[in-house]
């Protein structure tokens, strides 16, 4: 049930008269911060410091820089839309850019929380979207006992003549992104929705990535346990089976959402958009499926590995059993042999000793023969 958003248009400027410190920035280049106004010491010079790219599109085409309160106003008045980048900016800037999009408070709230739970919120005049990212980390790159996959945070905010990103996290960015759907201007020709397809549809095929980089270390590990020289690493075994928890919570809650999208009409999204989304859902049913699968083949050959360790200490315990049972016959012999005691008979005959020897030999021999045909030895 949608909220009632606090009385405010998209792209209108507050109350207060304050201007964001925004300007005109060059394509693929990260705004430096500029200072405050003079006249309007409110300013926060540091809001810039989270932009990483803005830009007016029109007609699906990258307008040229021009000043942002400008490009705002083109694209209300014109058409287009304003898309602005933001990397883990704090919630005092989100703050800033609340009041001139009319973002609702409690929507801001989740986009400043940096483990934030994939949701879909809907108000009067926007849509929030949250999804976590995963990225794997190599093993170069890897402390020791360290995780396999790292997760962040991308939400969109969704409205009639804007569209904003946050990202939290060192992964996943979106700037790879903008310059491959300035490529194709016949989708930002469709609205803000063709960027919030792109970046979900980015968002899932890093998931992709990475479900074949852990599958590559699951064929690793399967190979280990299951050679001829058995190797059970059975901390790896634990780590990535902990790393797949945190891929469920990740991909699993993102189907609720996606699925939304694409099934239900909604303001904003453009009727084509929802096609290309039910796709990147497909996807992503295909990741919920094979994250489930590695979590039961690891269980599998976790259970596989100790089962085949139990086996070979139970043949370690047999061969030692089988050579303690042919030593102890020599033993048991020199011992009785060993007494001195006077009337001992085959003490002073002349073959005493060899016979002995050969009695040591031959029952020896005959232990070993038979522990070696039972499979023992």
């Amino acid at each position: 049930m949608a909220r009632t958003p606090v009385n405010r248009s998209p792209l209108t400027r507050t109350q207060l008269g304050r201007s964001l410190p925004l300007r005109a920035v060059v394509p693929g280049r990260r705004p430096a911060a500029v200072a405050a106004a003079a006249d309007d010491p409110a300013q926060d010079p540091t809001f810039l410091d989270a932009v990483v790219d803005w830009a007016r599109y029109a007609g699906g085409v990258r307008q040229p820089p021009q000043e942002f309160e400008e490009a705002c106003r083109a694209a209300r008045d014109s058409g287009g839309f304003v898309w602005i980048g933001l990397h883990e900016p704090t919630a005092e800037q989100l703050g800033q850019l609340g009041p001139l999009f009319g973002l609702h408070p409690l929507a801001l709230e989740d986009a400043a929380n940096t483990k934030q739970r994939p949701k879909i919120e809907r108000f009067d005049d926007m849509l929030f979207l949250a999804m976590r990212t995963l990225a794997y980390v190599e093993s170069d790159e890897r402390e020791e006992g360290g995780d396999v996959v790292e997760t962040g945070s991308v939400m969109v905010f969704l409205c009639e003549h804007a569209v904003i990103t946050v990202r939290h996290g060192r992964h996943a960015s979106m700037s790879g992104l903008r310059r491959r759907l300035e490529k194709t201007p016949e989708m930002l020709a469709l609205g803000p929705s063709s960027v919030l397809h792109a970046v979900a549809d980015k968002v899932v095929d890093d998931y992709l990535a990475v479900v074949d980089a852990v599958n590559e270390d699951i064929e690793e590990i399967e190979t280990n346990v299951f050679s001829p020289h058995q190797r059970t690493d059975t901390e790896r075994i634990y780590q990535l089976k902990r790393d797949l928890i945190e891929m469920k919570r990740t991909v699993g809650p993102l189907a609720g959402p996606l699925r939304e999208l694409s099934d239900r009409p909604r303001r904003f999204v453009h009727p084509e958009i929802r096609e290309y989304i039910r796709d990147v859902e497909d996807n992503l049913s295909r990741v919920r499926d094979q994250v489930q699968s590695f979590d039961e083949l690891l269980s599998s050959i976790l259970q596989a590995g100790l089962a085949r360790l139990s086996v070979a200490e139970n043949e370690d315990m047999r061969k030692i059993s089988a050579w303690v049972a042919i030593a102890a016959v020599p033993t048991m012999i020199a011992g009785i042999e060993g007494m001195n005691f006077t009337h001992m008979p085959e003490l002073s005959t002349t073959w005493g000793y060899p016979v002995i020897l050969g009695t040591m030999v031959t029952t020896c021999g005959i232990l070993y023969r038979g522990f070696k045909r039972n499979g023992w030895l």
